[in-house]
């Protein structure tokens, strides 16, 4: 596995690029020139203390906290995923799979480092072609093995860091692919939420039962079972779940 960071991700999207794109998958007509209305004569300028600087003319990059700037993006990889598809990768049900893209996180997989070295520079070029650059001060690989295997994996002349464990959109990866470091820590997370809404909701009298079953609900068990599709449950770590959802209620 190579987790991969993209330097600067949403500011360096060329608009250019991403017309041709949205274009390519169908966008056309009163949406796309919508779209392109938000980021026509786009200008910025630069404040310090109090000082402003004359606007000057921004080309390349999405809209900060704009909602669609993350589809746009996510449009924008997904066109460098399937053009830097090889046949190296893991098969899920019938499907060949090289790389997982969640909005800028990137893991690349292959069954093998040769493998994993030819998928990453076909998604390096992909992502040079498109105006995009990986930061390899920030990726780092992992080979999910029982025992230490070596694999060193480099973009250009740099190579990357070969790390034990990651944590990735939230959930801790380990490089022997047991699941109790993570089952740990969202036991941690759930208690310390368990801490903070004590005072606040559960020795409260005046909120009813229902009330603190509802934040229960909403707030307590998504925190200790985030991710717990990707658990691999015994009888030991059940107990230890079932201990804490009673010691909440």
């Amino acid at each position: 596995m190579c987790f991969v960071d993209l330097e600067k991700a949403f500011d360096r999207v060329p608009r250019g690029v991403l017309r041709e794109v949205l274009r390519e998958y169908g966008v056309s007509g009163p949406l796309l020139r919508a779209i392109r209305s938000l980021y026509n004569r786009c200008k910025s300028l630069v404040r310090i203390a109090g000082n402003k600087s004359d606007l000057f003319p921004v080309g390349d990059g999405l809209r900060q906290g704009c909602p669609l700037s993350p589809v746009l993006f996510i449009i924008f990889m997904d066109r460098i995923s399937r053009r830097s598809q090889v046949a190296e990768g893991f098969r899920f049900g019938g499907l060949r799979i090289s790389s997982l893209i969640f909005a800028d996180d990137v893991v690349l997989l292959a069954s093998s480092g040769e493998g994993l070295q030819l998928t990453l520079e076909r998604f390096a070029a992909e992502c040079e072609a498109a105006g995009m650059r990986i930061s390899t001060s920030k990726s780092e690989a992992m080979v999910l093995s029982r025992k230490r295997v070596e694999c060193p994996l480099r973009v250009g002349d740099e190579f990357l860091p070969q790390v034990e464990e990651f944590k990735y959109l939230g959930v801790l990866f380990v490089s022997d692919g047991r699941r109790e470091p993570e089952i740990d820590r969202r036991i941690g997370a759930a208690a310390a939420v368990m801490q903070t809404l004590h005072l606040s909701v559960v020795v409260k009298r005046e909120l009813s039962v229902k009330a603190k079953l509802s934040i229960y609900r909403s707030i307590y068990v998504p925190t200790l079972t985030y991710g717990h599709e990707l658990w691999v449950v015994t009888k030991r770590t059940r107990s230890r779940i079932q201990a804490a959802e009673m010691s909440f209620l």
